[in-house]
């Protein structure tokens, strides 16, 4: 078994902190909330505090940030309809671009591996796919290049591949969208849909391979699902020579309300979950036997947390201190964590 340790617990947001995200060196971390500010958080010392408050980018509540993989860039999306990006060219951080187009509330941001893509998606049931042109001289540019209507309802979260530029979506209408470019003519389209839960689906975290996918739902359950290439060992068909994904693992009956977020360590292997139940959980994956390679996997629950006051809302684990967790609440706090197992702080993989 394994157990959460609470580091610190962070004030400073008014009303419900809805999201919150590592930068890449995981020396800091972004936030943001009901009260349209975000805040970027440092380390000072054995603690973290607030390096500073960005409160003029949006008009109405921040949903969700998200850092390029450079670690220049923020990008924050809002109930304003609009996502902004924030950079530090000047030294201090500054929204130098507002992204409109959208008609309604937008829920999610993601930058591509390369950092050359942008995904957004909103109320208005879309997925935007926006793409950065540099320049040294001048301003970027952020040209949209595709608006996809696969799904049917409110699009809650868009998230990149870790290696491909193949983009995940999902939503309302209790799916999950996969999306990459045609390189017959470079347009965006969707791909496989992914059918299992019974309610909304409220986040996706892919594996730090990409050729795995966990999602949570509005039905108390998180979902594994997995990428079979053509000549699989198992024999799963793969029409048209189309690699093909399948749910391979229900978490059912750990969670007692809505799972609102999940997120798959890309060091460790560690899954995390955030419950409307307030608690903050984690499971680890029970290595196979030989004989067993070939079967569908399993995990077991190792650690419960009783988190926050209300809903949990985000869970953010660190990307380069193993172990390391943020979780975010409607109550208003930040709490970073640390995770242990019998062993000690879980190894990398």
């Amino acid at each position: 078994m394994g157990k959460l340790t609470i580091h610190q617990s962070l004030t400073g947001h008014v009303g419900r902190v809805w999201s919150a995200a590592w930068h890449p060196t995981g020396t800091l971390f972004a936030s943001c909330g009901e009260d349209k500010t975000i805040r970027i958080w440092t380390k000072t010392g054995d603690g973290w505090s607030a390096q500073a408050v960005l409160a003029e980018g949006h008009s109405r509540t921040i949903r969700d940030v998200a850092w390029s993989h450079c670690g220049q860039y923020l990008a924050s999306a809002s109930f304003d309809t609009t996502v902004a990006i924030w950079d530090k060219k000047t030294g201090e951080f500054e929204c130098n671009a507002t992204l409109e187009g959208h008609d309604n509330e937008v829920k999610s941001v993601t930058w591509s591996r390369n950092g050359n893509l942008l995904a957004t998606c909103s109320r208005d049931k879309s997925v935007w796919i926006w793409e950065i042109h540099n320049y040294l001289d001048q301003e970027d540019e952020y040209e949209c290049v595709a608006v996809l209507n696969a799904h049917t309802q409110d699009v809650k979260k868009v998230s990149w591949h870790p290696t491909q530029d193949v983009l995940a979506s999902a939503s309302y209408d209790n799916t999950i969208r996969l999306y990459k470019q045609d390189p017959a003519d470079n347009e965006w389209g969707p791909g496989a849909e992914l059918e299992s839960h019974a309610s909304t689906v409220w986040s996706i975290s892919w594996d730090s391979t990409g050729k795995r996918l966990a999602s949570c739902s509005e039905d108390g359950t998180v979902k594994i699902w997995q990428e079979f290439d053509p000549n699989n060992s198992l024999g799963i068909a793969c029409p048209e020579g189309e690699s093909v994904w399948k749910c391979v693992c229900t978490l059912a009956g750990y969670h007692p309300r809505s799972v609102y977020d999940v997120d798959w360590c890309k060091k460790t292997g560690l899954l995390a979950t955030a419950c409307g139940d307030n608690r903050v959980r984690v499971f680890k994956e029970v290595p196979p036997s030989a004989a067993e390679a070939d079967q569908q996997p399993t995990f077991e629950l190792v650690v419960t947390s009783e988190a926050h006051s209300q809903d949990a809302n985000k869970v953010a684990w660190n990307p380069v201190v193993a172990g390391m967790l943020l979780s975010a609440s409607d109550d208003g706090d930040i709490i970073l964590w640390q995770y242990e197992d019998d062993l000690g702080i879980p190894e990398c993989r």
